[in-house]
């Protein structure tokens, strides 16, 4: 029997953090996750680089437009929060970015990482970017870099 996992090894390689600025606060300490899980696996500094857009719908137009170019990077994280307001807005918008960034990654030549938060309060969302519950940036950090050593090797 032959099992593949991926290591959690960045020397070498490169990523792009696609990020947004709508509700910032949570966005930056997302960014600061993923960058320390990143470097702390022997990512270099200059092998990341960030890309802020207005809001997680867009994440999907630089994410998409990134993936096609091909190897530009070894993996995309894309990071943002969507925290539900008093309409149906919320469940639209995750919906469809959730939605696109899986098929970017199906369709794209790259992994496509989801840290994207879905929150039903601020306070949940803080939770989720650095407190109590961890911070789904470092999350999407790891990831990335198990998928980009997959990808490699596959």
């Amino acid at each position: 029997m032959k099992t593949y996992q991926g290591k959690l090894i960045g020397k070498g390689k490169k990523f792009t953090v696609v990020v947004s600025r709508f509700n910032d606060f949570i966005g930056k300490r997302l960014v600061e996750g993923a960058v320390d899980i990143l470097v702390r696996h022997g990512v270099e500094e200059n092998g990341i680089e960030i890309i802020w857009v207005p809001g997680c719908l867009e994440i999907l137009y630089i994410a998409n437009k990134i993936a096609k170019k091909g190897k530009k990077c070894d993996a995309i994280i894309c990071l943002g929060a969507i925290i539900k307001g008093e309409t149906s807005h919320f469940d639209f918008l995750a919906t469809q970015v959730i939605k696109g960034i899986s098929q970017i990654s199906l369709s794209g030549n790259l992994p496509v990482i989801s840290g994207i938060i879905t929150a039903d309060s601020l306070e949940q969302a803080i939770q989720r970017a650095g407190a109590k519950e961890g911070n789904k940036g470092a999350d999407a950090g790891l990831a990335a870099l198990e998928m980009a050593d997959l990808d490699k090797n596959a």
